[in-house]
C-alpha cells in the first residue's frame, strides 16, 4: 500500500519523530518497547481479534503521536495485537478511514472537520466511539507583543497594525501564521481570514507541516519578534509560551458550520467553540474487534494530564514512544480505567 494514498508528497513528520512514525509506516510492528521474558510469553499466548496488524493514522502533532503509541503498547501487551502507523493528515485520514485503509483515527478535532465528519458518519462506514478530551483553538499574539501594541485586542484590529508583523517575503503586508497545510483547521483558518477582511493587509501563511509551524513560531518567540498566529491546545508550544488570545466575535454555531466548509460562500467571523476531540474507527472494525473497540471507546485523558504529558515531552525533548512509556508508568490511575483488570495486569507486567 503506497503512502501516497494518505499523505501528500510534501507532507512530512518532524525529524524528531521520523523513527517512531515514518519508519513504522509500512511495517507491522510492536510498540517497540521491550518486554520482560515472562511478559513476552504471556503476550505471545494472547489471540488478537484481528488476524492482521491494526492500522493507525499517524497525524504529525504531539498529542496524537503520543496517544497512538500509548494505545499501541496496550493492544500489543494487553490484547496480543500487532499494529502499524500510516503517516497522514486530517482530511486524507478521514477519507482513508472511510475506504477502510485505516482502522482507527485516535484524534479527530470535531470543529475543524465538522462538515467532512458529518458526511463520513452519514455514510455508515465510520463510527465515533469515544471522547478523549476537550481541546481548544485560538488566534494568539505573544504577551510582549500585546504590551507593545496595547490597542491590539481583537483579531479585527490586525489590519491597523500590519507593519508590526511584516511578511519577509511580501513586505507590503503583514504575515499571519495559519493552520499547517492539509490539516482540517486550514479550512477554518482560511475562511476566518477572509471573514475578517485581512486579505488586503496580511498574507495567510500556511506552513507545510506542524513541525515547520512550531519551529517558525518558536524561533520568532525566542527573538521577541511580533507574531500573530493560529494554534490549538493542549500543546507543548502553548503551554511553554506566555500568550494572549486575540478576541473574536461571539461564537455562533451556524457561522462556525460554514467556516468548516471549504465551499463556504459567505464566511462570517465567529469565535472557536470548545473542540471535542474523539476517536473514530471503521464500522467493520467494531464488528470484527468488539473487545478492542470497547477499550478504545473508553480512552479518555483529563486535560491537565494531557498538559503534563506534553510538558514532559517538551522539557525532555522526548520522542513519542518514550513519552508514551512515561505516561504508562506515571499515569496508571488514568489508563487503568480504560481496561478490564486482567488486561491492566498484563500491561503493567510489560512496563
Amino acid at each position: 500500500m503506497s503512502i501516497s494514498l494518505f499523505a501528500s508528497r510534501n507532507a512530512t513528520v518532524s525529524p524528531r519523530w521520523s523513527k517512531s512514525v515514518l519508519g513504522l509506516a509500512l511495517v507491522a510492528a510492536a510498540s517497540g518497547l521491550s518486554l520482560a521474558p515472562a511478559a513476552a510469553q504471556a503476550a505471545d499466548a494472547l489471540q488478537c481479534e484481528l488476524d492482521r496488524p491494526m492500522r493507525f493514522g499517524g497525524m504529525n502533532w504531539e498529542s496524537n503521536l503520543v496517544l497512538v503509541e500509548v494505545e499501541r503498547f496496550i493492544i500489543k501487551h494487553g490484547y496480543g495485537c500487532d499494529s502499524e502507523v500510516l503517516p497522514t493528515e486530517t482530511l486524507p485520514a478521514l477519507a482513508a478511514l472511510q475506504r477502510g485503509d485505516l482502522d482507527i483515527n485516535s484524534e479527530i478535532w470535531l470543529n475543524s472537520t465538522l462538515e467532512p465528519w458529518n458526511k463520513a458518519e452519514a455514510s455508515g462506514k465510520v463510527k465515533r466511539i469515544g471522547d478523549i478530551y476537550m481541546g481548544g483553538e485560538a488566534w494568539f499574539i505573544p504577551k510582549y507583543t500585546a504590551e507593545r501594541l496595547p490597542d491590539l485586542k481583537k483579531a479585527a484590529d490586525l489590519p491597523k497594525h500590519w507593519e508590526a508583523f511584516k511578511d519577509p517575503e511580501e513586505p507590503t503586508k503583514g504575515r499571519f501564521y495559519g493552520c499547517p497545510a492539509g490539516w482540517g483547521c486550514e479550512v477554518v483558518s482560511t475562511n476566518l481570514f477572509k471573514a475578517l477582511g485581512l486579505e488586503k493587509t496580511f498574507t495567510l501563511f500556511s506552513p507545510g507541516t506542524g513541525a515547520t509551524q512550531k519551529a517558525a513560531l518558536t524561533a520568532a518567540y525566542q527573538r521577541k519578534e511580533n507574531v500573530a498566529f493560529y494554534y490549538w491546545y493542549p500543546t507543548p508550544l502553548v503551554g511553554s509560551m506566555d500568550l494572549v488570545k486575540l478576541e473574536l466575535p461571539p461564537y455562533d454555531a451556524a457561522k462556525q458550520k460554514c467556516l468548516t466548509d471549504p465551499n463556504c460562500e459567505n464566511p462570517q467571523a465567529t469565535d472557536y467553540p470548545e473542540n471535542p476531540v474523539f476517536t473514530a474507527v471503521t464500522t467493520q472494525f467494531t464488528e470484527k474487534a468488539p473487545q478492542l473497540t470497547a477499550f478504545l471507546s473508553k480512552v479518555k485523558v483529563p486535560l491537565d494530564v494531557m498538559n503534563q504529558t506534553m510538558a514532559y515531552m517538551e522539557e525532555n525533548e522526548a520522542e513519542p514512544q518514550p513519552t508514551a512509556l512515561w505516561f504508562l508508568k506515571d499515569k496508571q490511575d488514568v489508563w487503568s480505567q480504560w481496561l478490564p483488570a486482567d488486561v491492566t495486569e498484563r500491561v503493567k507486567a510489560a512496563l
